[in-house]
């Protein structure tokens, strides 16, 4: 195997300061290029071979990703990596252009958990410094691990910390919730507190601004409307779209209603019940999709 991705990791991390979950993002879909181009062309791929990539080798390569179960938003997310690794690999020169993998526009639906996933990585890559993209990863995950809603989470203080396997989280009407935290999220949220340049104390804010005050909901919701638009997500994927989908996911493998209640912090079922029929109407997307009478 070349050594091409590792010196394409350590460039993102040196030069371009990117977190350690991007490097590591990115530097796998540079090794899965290189594999595969190594099987499409049988032959040893260098720099050179980088320069002669095609938008039609492009086009193969998401055909296996996606024949790998690669939702669209993931495709454009991994398409965005590569052409960040050949315009790198080929000293700035322009990457063949293609079109990402467009979403279908129509009836809202919640985010899959691909998405969700590729997502909270667009807008952290975006990040103008490492302890910032670990802030937003930190932040998203809560949305849709945990089914905060954005004044929530960035409300939180130093009080949550340290975190155990549940949290308490003060929400509409000053009314106090226990949520589960899964471990990928507390996992997120104490990179975030490793990285982050301002004190963590009890009563402070958790999650900071870029100058140390408390990181606004508006700065989110901009982050993620850009990233949706350059994953080619519909509009309505937002902060809140999120929380929309913890909820249909839960739903969806099982979850009590009033369970559910409980963990979405709502003040009466008839709140909680409008995921009923998003679940019913995703179950008939899956049966005319996939039932042969359909």
């Amino acid at each position: 195997m070349t050594a091409l991705p590792l010196e394409f990791g350590q460039h993102l991390a040196r030069d371009r300061r990117r977190s350690a979950h991007t490097v590591r993002a990115y530097e796998a879909t540079a090794v899965r290029l290189v594999q595969f181009l190594g099987e499409h062309w049988g032959e040893e791929i260098d720099r050179a071979a980088l320069g002669r990539v095609t938008a039609a080798d492009l086009r193969a390569y998401l055909a296996r990703r996606r024949g790998q179960g690669l939702g669209n938003a993931s495709a454009a997310r991994e398409l965005s990596a590569i052409k960040t690794f050949l315009k790198w690999a080929a000293g700035d020169e322009a990457p063949p252009r293609m079109r990402g993998p467009r979403v279908k526009k129509g009836v809202p639906r919640p985010v899959s958990p691909a998405d969700a996933i590729a997502l909270a990585e667009e807008v952290a890559e975006d990040a103008a410094e490492p302890w910032i993209a670990a802030r937003d990863w930190a932040v998203l995950l809560l949305l849709y691990g945990a089914g905060l809603r954005i004044g929530e989470a960035v409300g939180l203080n130093g009080a949550v910390l340290p975190l155990g396997e549940a949290m308490a989280v003060t929400g509409k009407r000053d009314k106090t919730r226990i949520v589960p935290v899964l471990p990928q999220v507390r996992d997120a949220i104490e990179a975030y507190v490793a990285a982050s340049p301002w004190p963590l104390v009890r009563g402070e804010p958790l999650f900071r601004g870029a100058k140390g005050g408390p990181l606004s909901a508006g700065v989110v919701r901009k982050s993620v409307q850009a990233a949706r638009i350059r994953l080619g997500l519909a509009d309505r994927t937002t902060p809140h779209a999120l929380r929309h989908s913890f909820a249909t996911h839960l739903l969806g493998r099982g979850a009590d209603l009033r369970q559910l209640q409980e963990l979405l912090g709502h003040a009466s079922l008839s709140s909680t019940q409008i995921y009923t029929a998003v679940d019913a109407a995703h179950l008939l997307d899956v049966y005319r999709n996939a039932h042969p009478r359909a």
